[in-house]
């Protein structure tokens, strides 16, 4: 699965001022990445904001970027929950005819036991027709995936075949690393650690800023993979304060705030999140003109 090793960009969800999905904008948000370098694209994520996409939505967005990438890159689509049941289902019921792997939440807000994680995932992949990337994001589940939990899942199922991480915890990484099976994909879910995982062996990371500065960010990823650090931290450092920035508020209104400063899309977001602020907007915007993008 050689395929998710480098950058793969969690896509956002563009939308026009009335809050319709604005495919135009997304058009060129995937042709914008694909030309600038990303190895895969990832679909109906968090960054995405997926929680507030209808079914028929998440739908026509896999139809339109499948469309649109024309094979071109890999695509993965986020299916998860706390419902085990209804994550089969949704497995079941979709299309995933254009897609390449699932991306799936460890579950949130019910707050299992690590043997309760396993069992959910067990369930998943056994009902999986595609290969799957665990998605660990302690912040937003209020449950740590511990890499116990994950390392068994990752050796006891085939179709298991790596974890996006984001606990923003170096030491969970390095154990990952560590005693991780040899085909087994550690892949970063934070961005300001993307590039030291990626040099201590992990595969890349699934970004947020990298849909905003695809070529600078994935190269990064590809020095840091093939060991050269010294280059690799040289545009670290260059991305590391719009890095910041982003998440300064919300993700995700802080990437589409770049987006906006870049002209690729609007900054709208639905509701319960908010537009970045006029300040944040300002402060992203002077970073982009620093960056020589505006």
């Amino acid at each position: 699965m050689n395929q998710f090793v480098g950058t793969g960009v969690a896509l956002i969800t563009p939308f026009k001022q009335d809050l319709s999905i604005d495919f135009d904008a997304l058009e060129k948000l995937v042709e914008y990445n694909i030309e600038n370098g990303v190895e895969y694209l990832v679909i109906s994520g968090t960054t995405g904001e997926s929680v507030t996409i209808s079914k028929a939505e998440k739908k026509t967005l896999v139809d339109f970027i499948a469309k649109i990438n024309k094979g071109r890159l890999p695509l993965v689509l986020g299916i998860g929950g706390n419902n085990t049941q209804a994550v089969i289902e949704e497995l079941n019921q979709t299309d995933l005819s254009s897609i390449d792997a699932i991306l799936s939440v460890s579950p949130y807000y019910s707050k299992p036991t690590q043997e309760g994680i396993y069992q959910h995932f067990k369930a998943i992949a056994q009902a999986s027709p595609k290969p799957i990337i665990l998605y660990n994001v302690p912040g937003r589940t209020a449950s740590n995936m511990v890499p116990e939990t994950t390392l068994r899942l990752a050796k006891d199922f085939d179709n298991i075949i790596a974890v996006k991480e984001a606990g923003n915890n170096v030491q969970q990484y390095l154990q990952l690393l560590r005693n991780k099976p040899e085909d087994f994909h550690i892949i970063s879910g934070d961005d300001d650690l993307a590039l030291g995982v990626a040099l201590a062996g992990g595969s890349g990371v699934i970004s947020v800023i990298g849909q905003g500065l695809p070529k600078e960010f994935s190269e990064m990823i590809r020095l840091g993979i093939a060991g050269k650090p010294k280059q690799a931290y040289e545009l670290h450092f260059k991305l590391m304060p719009i890095t910041q920035m982003i998440f300064a508020e919300n993700n995700p209104a802080g990437i589409k705030a770049v987006l906006s400063g870049l002209g690729l899309a609007k900054p709208y977001v639905r509701l319960p999140l908010v537009e970045a602020t006029e300040a944040l907007q300002r402060r992203i915007n002077n970073e982009l003109n620093a960056l020589g993008k505006r």
